[in-house]
């Protein structure tokens, strides 16, 4: 059964650090795109970050640019989100998410179930 689990998530500061792991079972990430959503309390679905299968080249919106990076890593199955600098408004729900193919495009085709990340003092 192929699966997407999220975990690193919790409670952090303002302007803290954390680092989301996205592990896969049942697949191979290689032959995926591979993307982070999140969402906030009372807000909609926001994707945030996105790792191309194609070339490894990545994309961020804009209210995280400069301050989360997303990375994989084959051989562990398992994509990452370096967050730093962390804002009160970062908090929610993050997920991953993976597309079979070159490009983060949807639908996708696996979802996690999600990790809490809560940025408060």
């Amino acid at each position: 059964q192929p699966q997407l689990v999220e975990s690193g998530g919790g409670l952090v500061q303002p302007g803290g650090s954390l680092r989301l792991s996205c592990a896969a079972s049942g697949f191979t990430l290689d032959d995926y795109s591979i993307a982070w959503f999140r969402q906030a309390p009372g807000k909609e679905h926001e994707g945030i970050s996105c790792i191309m299968r194609s070339d490894g080249s990545t994309r961020n919106a804009d209210s995280v640019k400069g301050r989360f990076t997303i990375s994989r890593d084959n051989a562990k199955n398992t994509v990452y989100l370096q967050m730093n600098s962390l804002k009160p408004e970062d908090t929610g729900v993050y997920y991953c998410a993976a597309v079979l193919g070159p490009m983060c495009v949807i639908p996708y085709d696996y979802w996690g179930k999600g990790t809490l990340v809560t940025v408060s003092s």
